[in-house]
């Protein structure tokens, strides 16, 4: 691994305050769509459910999610699809062609085998939900609709996670880091050249990150890619709004996990002080 870790800058514009803009999670034209089965919708949900990839997930991708592929093809953000990327409990992710003729990742939340009541309680107390239903469809909805809220929040806010590029109902396209042959590695799979440059980095992503507004809840060298040099924050789905009950509780055990592998790999590093650099008002010298 390269022991050179560039750092993005933040995005110009005025400083994040308290707003959240609420998101709707209401049926949108990926829902209408499959209600209406038109006949070019029907052609293309069957020549998609033939295509080799899909084959095995027929049974559990309804009819809006073809809905949702489909408008996302109409409007030039997926141009062709390719293999299977990973094949999670609740999301597969896929590699296409963008409309631009660029590599893009494609993550489909399967509805009915998602855990709704584990996506409900990091949806509750996030200003942007604040009148989420008990409907399973809707949550899956709201968490994928959150994930791609945050990716946008958190590039905004100088963090190098996956470009967003576009969401459909369950559906979520984005930039894919690195191809099928030459994919990114987490942390986790490899040995760490210069530790305490790669720690420096990811303590001030996670310091960006929370004065952005956003904890991310689940972080750890599994959550942590490389490639080509640059470290990348992934798996921003569950990541909660400072205002979320349990924020400080999810942020404590990001710094325990971020530093403990990082002490294991030889830097030096600890997850209380990590915990107080992260939390720092920007007047305070690090």
């Amino acid at each position: 691994m390269t022991d050179e870790f560039g750092m993005v800058e933040p995005q110009e514009g005025e400083a994040f305050g308290d707003e959240w803009e609420e998101i709707d999670v209401s049926d949108d034209e990926a829902d209408r769509i499959a209600r209406r089965k038109d006949r070019d919708f029907d052609e293309f949900r069957i020549r998609l459910k033939d295509a080799d990839q899909f084959k095995v997930e027929q049974s559990v991708f309804d009819d809006a999610t073809f809905a949702a592929i489909y408008k996302l093809v109409q409007d030039g953000y997926i141009d062709a699809f390719g293999g299977p990327i990973s094949t999670g409990k609740e999301a597969n992710v896929f590699e296409a062609l963008g409309g631009d003729d660029s590599d893009v990742a494609v993550k489909i939340y399967r509805i009915n085998a998602s855990d709704f009541r584990h996506m409900r309680d990091y949806l509750e107390g996030d200003p942007r939900f604040e009148n989420i239903g008990h409907d399973k469809g809707q949550v899956v909805r709201a968490w994928v609709r959150k994930e791609f809220a945050n990716l946008e929040r958190a590039q905004r806010a100088g963090v190098r996670v996956p470009k967003p590029i576009a969401v459909q109902r369950n559906v979520l396209v984005m930039e894919l880091v690195g191809v099928v042959d030459d994919r990114a590695r987490r942390l986790s799979e490899v040995r760490v050249e210069n530790p305490q440059t790669a720690y420096e980095v990811v303590r001030e992503y996670m310091r960006r990150l929370h004065r952005a507004g956003l904890v991310h809840g689940d972080l750890s060298e599994y959550n942590l890619i490389i490639h080509e040099g640059e470290l990348v924050v992934i798996d921003l789905g569950q990541a909660v709004t400072v205002h979320h009950p349990n924020a400080e509780e999810f942020l404590r055990r990001d710094c325990r996990n971020v530093a403990n592998f990082f002490r294991r790999q030889g830097a030096d590093a600890d997850g209380d002080s990590l915990f107080e650099f992260v939390t720092a008002d920007e007047d305070e010298s690090e």
